[in-house]
């Protein structure tokens, strides 16, 4: 069982990326229990500074990332290197890029410069994904979804700063061809309630991919 399962990832190491409330952690889990993929969530619960940050944005945005990065950076490093005979293939639900999409975003321009000369030295010892999958969401949804899942800290995330975080993203992908990157549009889809629309969305995980982006969306 295991084996035909392992035959179907063409990717080994998938990341599934996306704004706040796309569905990453949701998508990422059951995906990796299905295809018996070694799974990677982010540990942002913990972070003490998140709650801090939707409070007072201007005072805690630096610190705030700064942990990010130390945090993704340490959990990476950890979790790719590490050989799992049994479990060879790895989903997780973010890439290290991320910090640097959410500090170019939440920081003023020489906080984010200061921020950028300390990234620039732990990306690149960290292993890019073979496949990145980004969640493409309007913002109306992604609103509802986290009103949904009540997280009392996200409460306060209005519409514009979902709207910068997707424009973020976005440019990231385009500045970054040189990767593997699908975009699927899950505006339309409810992947975690319709079982349907999950395995429509597995179905396009599973397939393989050339180098660049691929922009993918339901008829």
């Amino acid at each position: 069982m295991r084996e035909r399962y392992r035959s179907m990832l063409k990717h080994k190491y998938i990341a599934i990326e996306g704004n706040i409330g796309a569905g990453k952690t949701s998508l990422a889990t059951r995906l990796a229990n299905d295809l018996h993929a070694r799974l990677i969530l982010e540990e942002f619960a913990d972070n003490p500074f998140l709650a801090k940050f939707y409070e007072n944005s201007e005072r805690y945005a630096f610190p705030l990332e700064l942990s990010f990065l130390s945090e993704r950076f340490s959990q990476l490093k950890k979790e790719v290197s590490q050989e799992d005979l049994f479990a060879p293939q790895i989903v997780s639900d973010y890439i290290i890029s991320k910090c640097q999409i959410f500090a170019k975003n939440n920081l003023p321009e020489d906080e984010y410069q200061l921020f950028l000369k300390m990234y620039e030295i732990v990306e690149s010892s960290v292993t890019r994904p073979d496949l990145m999958i980004y969640l493409y969401q309007d913002v109306d949804q992604l609103l509802s979804n986290i009103r949904k899942r009540g997280r009392d800290y996200e409460q306060k995330i209005e519409a514009a700063y979902l709207e910068n975080i997707q424009r973020q993203y976005l440019e990231f992908i385009r500045q970054h061809e040189e990767q593997r990157i699908v975009i699927i549009d899950t505006s339309s889809l409810d992947f975690v309630q319709n079982e349907m629309d999950y395995q429509w969305i597995k179905e396009k995980i599973l397939q393989e991919y050339p180098i660049g982006l691929t922009r993918i969306q339901k008829a």
